[in-house]
């Protein structure tokens, strides 16, 4: 984390610990109370005190499972807040419902946080086995067909900016490890047109992704279809990929 030389005259070290712990957030999926001490220089008791109190307000929750933290719902309304002027939910909804009606899978509008994709809006398939809503979520963007949409649009050496160490963070043994791995990969992405996650974020999980422009040609968001890896084989990518492509395009006639 990138720390910022040019800070307030007099700062409040516990509110400083705070937002740099909700800033590690933003550019991991999970975090444990051993990273947040070592991270912060502080006690594990000092950063337990901090995550319990974010977690009372909401704005980190934990998972009992693993009892690692991860943010939680209200940053979710946080950032959607912060993206109300540009928020394009309302106008693409009836068209991904469209899009979803078409092809009888779950479809999400995604946009871009840092290293991270954030999922803004799902439509979920009527099938009883789909892939389920995420909204509210992040998860690394280079794990993601959505997030590598979007990253796709950057320069190389833009996104060497985003990832300062070469060695990525793996969701399962298929996630690109590398960011050499990964610039290879979104080259793959502006060369076909969309990009694609092969059970990258989650096993048995495949998903494509297209990115949305305005008509400014300004990338706004992305949309993703997901699906079981066996209901979509790779024959049938380039037929729900046109859909996309179409669905994406009238968005774009409707967008400022």
């Amino acid at each position: 984390m990138q720390e910022d030389s040019s800070g307030p005259r007099y700062p409040i070290e516990s509110v400083d610990n705070a937002l740099k712990l909700l800033l590690m957030l933003r550019d991991r999926p999970a975090i444990s109370v051993s990273e947040v001490s070592e991270d912060l220089s502080v006690a594990p008791s000092t950063a337990h005190r901090l995550l319990a109190m974010l977690v009372h307000h909401g704005f980190v929750r934990q998972d009992p499972a693993t009892r690692a933290y991860a943010a939680g719902p209200v940053l979710a309304e946080i950032s959607f807040a912060a993206l109300r002027d540009s928020d394009i939910r309302p106008k693409a909804r009836p068209f991904i419902e469209e899009l979803v009606r078409e092809v009888g899978e779950t479809v999400h509008l995604v946009m871009l946080n840092g290293t991270q994709v954030l999922f803004t809006d799902c439509v979920e398939g009527p099938r009883a086995l789909r892939a389920g809503s995420r909204v509210g979520t992040r998860l690394p963007a280079h794990c993601t067909a959505g997030g590598k949409a979007l990253l796709a649009e950057l320069p190389d050496d833009q996104i060497r900016e985003l990832y300062r160490d070469e060695e990525l963070e793996q969701l399962t043994p298929r996630s690109v490890a590398t960011v050499t791995g990964l610039l290879t990969r979104l080259d793959e992405t502006r060369r076909h047109g969309y990009a694609l996650n092969d059970g990258e974020s989650e096993e048995e999980l495949r998903a494509v992704a297209v990115a949305i422009r305005d008509l400014a040609g300004r990338v706004r968001a992305a949309i993703t279809l997901s699906a079981p890896g066996y209901r979509l084989p790779p024959d049938q990518v380039p037929g729900v990929v046109a859909a996309m492509r179409r669905t994406a395009d009238r968005i774009r006639e409707i967008l400022l």
